[in-house]
């Protein structure tokens, strides 16, 4: 048998290394490099917690899912009072996220009856639902093993603390 790992060239710069087995692509990305793009989804991810605060939105979380679901790695749960509110939360977030240089969504659903309004950035999806709706469907306790992660700024000594669900 040929030690075909001695026989290959070494990549071109810019390039994939080439696996010996099958010559498809090797994972070339380090422990350290899925933490630094994991760090960048929870600040575009908070980024959008903190846009939906800005517009009203109700007991907003954020539930890093990525271990239990592997199509994305996080959820942003938010809510609105009525189906304005709910599509001026969604407006707000996609308008922050790009702001902050984050992506825009991939695709989104639900604008029209707003009750239920996707935003699937891919890495991160934000669900702003209309307070019933969120309700109905309680996605944070279909998912209440995975951890949630706090998004706002730490309260300021002396000020009043922020509610239970931005500094989890």
């Amino acid at each position: 048998m040929t030690d075909v790992s001695s026989t290959a060239p070494p990549p071109a710069a810019g390039t994939q290394p080439i696996s010996p087995i099958g010559g498809t692509p090797t994972n070339t990305t380090t422990d350290i490099e899925r933490e630094r793009g994991l760090e960048q989804i929870r600040d575009w991810a908070r980024e959008a917690a903190r846009a939906a605060d800005a517009k009203g939105g109700d007991d907003t979380v954020i539930l890093e899912i990525g271990a239990v679901l592997a199509i994305t790695d996080a959820f942003v749960i938010t809510s609105g009072r009525n189906h304005r509110q709910v599509q001026t939360i969604a407006d707000e977030v996609e308008a922050k996220v790009k702001a902050c240089g984050g992506p825009g969504p991939l695709r989104t659903e639900g604008r029209h009856e707003a009750e239920w309004i996707l935003l699937d950035y891919g890495d991160f999806v934000v669900h702003v639902f209309l307070d019933e709706t969120r309700s109905f469907y309680d996605l944070e306790r279909l998912w209440r093993d995975a951890p949630r992660v706090a998004w706002s700024e730490p309260a300021v000594a002396g000020t009043a603390a922020s509610g239970s669900s931005r500094a989890e």
